[in-house]
Formats: structure tokens, C-alpha cells, sequence
């Protein structure tokens, strides 16, 4: 049973959500050929404050933007 662990910045809607999940199941269950109800997707939303990226928080690269 394939489980997906997805990590997201937080703020993404239920409806982006919902998509990404759609397409990720779908692509593993055709990939592995396994039944949609096998493949289990998770998200973790991840404050921009905690998420890093070249050593700058995501939240202080986006101030930097404004």
C-alpha cells in the first residue's frame, strides 16, 4: 500500500488539495497498478516561518518580495 506524505506550505485551500491528491492517486494507481482505495496521501502544512530554503525562512524570502 503506497503512502504519500506530502509537505506543503500552509495556507493552499482544500480544493488545491483535493486536485493534487487526485493526480497523485491517480498516477500511483496506474504506475503500480493498484486500486485508487491502496494509495493513502497525507499532507503536513508547514508554517513559512519553519520551511527553509538557502537558509532563509520562506516567510523572511517573501517579506523581502513585498
Amino acid at each position: 500500500m503506497p503512502f504519500v506524505n506530502i509537505r506543503i506550505l500552509k495556507g493552499h485551500s482544500k480544493q488545491r488539495k483535493d486536485e493534487i491528491s487526485r493526480r497523485v492517486t491517480e498516477t500511483i494507481a496506474e504506475v503500480a497498478q493498484l486500486p485508487k482505495e491502496a494509495v493513502w496521501v497525507v499532507f503536513e502544512d508547514v508554517e513559512a516561518e519553519d520551511w527553509y530554503v538557502g537558509g532563509d525562512s520562506v516567510a523572511d524570502i517573501k517579506a523581502k518580495r513585498s
